[in-house]
C-alpha cells in the first residue's frame, strides 16, 4: 500500500535533526539525542547528509549518506543509516528515500549506490532486493573498542 509521496528535504539545522531523532532512534537505539547531534555533527563535518521524509508535518522515514572517492569504483554513494518509522512501514516511504539517495548519487556522477546491513535484518534485505539493490560482496570488520 502507498500513501501519499512524502516531502523529502535536508536536515542541515539543529531543530530538523531533533525532529528526526525519534523516528531515526528506531535504527540506531544506542543513542540518546545528545549523542546522536554530536554524531551528526562531526559526520555532516566529513560530508554526511541526512535527508527526511515528512507527511502531516512530521517525519516519518530518514535516511543518510557519504559522497566517497576511492579506486575500486570512483565516486560512490553510500547509504549510512535509512530508516521508516515503524508505524508506517510498507508505504513507499523507505523506497521514496531510496529513490531520492539515487537522483543525488546520479547528479554527484556516482558509480553505485551502496550499503550495509546486518545479517539478521532480513526484511531490510529483501526490501532492498525489491528496489533492485543485490549482494556482491561481504563486509568484514575489527571491532576497536571505541564506538558509541
Amino acid at each position: 500500500m502507498t500513501d501519499a509521496v512524502p516531502d523529502i528535504r535536508p536536515c542541515r539545522d539543529e531543530e530538523s535533526l531533533r525532529a528526526v531523532f525519534p523516528v531515526m532512534r528506531q535504527l540506531r537505539t544506542h543513542l540518546d539525542e545528545a549523542s546522536y547531534l554530536a554524531l551528526c555533527r562531526r559526520a555532516q563535518a566529513q560530508g554526511y547528509e541526512m535527508h527526511a521524509a515528512w507527511q502531516g508535518g512530521k517525519p516519518v522515514g530518514a535516511i543518510g549518506w557519504r559522497l566517497l572517492d576511492d579506486l575500486a569504483r570512483g565516486r560512490s554513494l553510500y547509504v549510512d543509516d535509512l530508516v521508516t518509522d515503524e508505524a508506517v512501514r510498507g508505504r513507499g516511504i523507505g523506497a521514496a528515500l531510496m529513490r531520492h539517495a539515487e537522483a543525488a548519487a546520479r547528479a554527484a556522477g556516482c558509480s553505485q549506490l551502496r550499503l550495509s546491513s546486518r545479517f539478521e535484518r532480513e526484511a531490510a534485505h529483501r526490501f532492498y532486493e525489491r528496489i533492485g539493490m543485490r549482494k556482491p560482496s561481504y563486509v568484514f570488520v575489527v571491532d576497536l573498542g571505541n564506538g558509541p
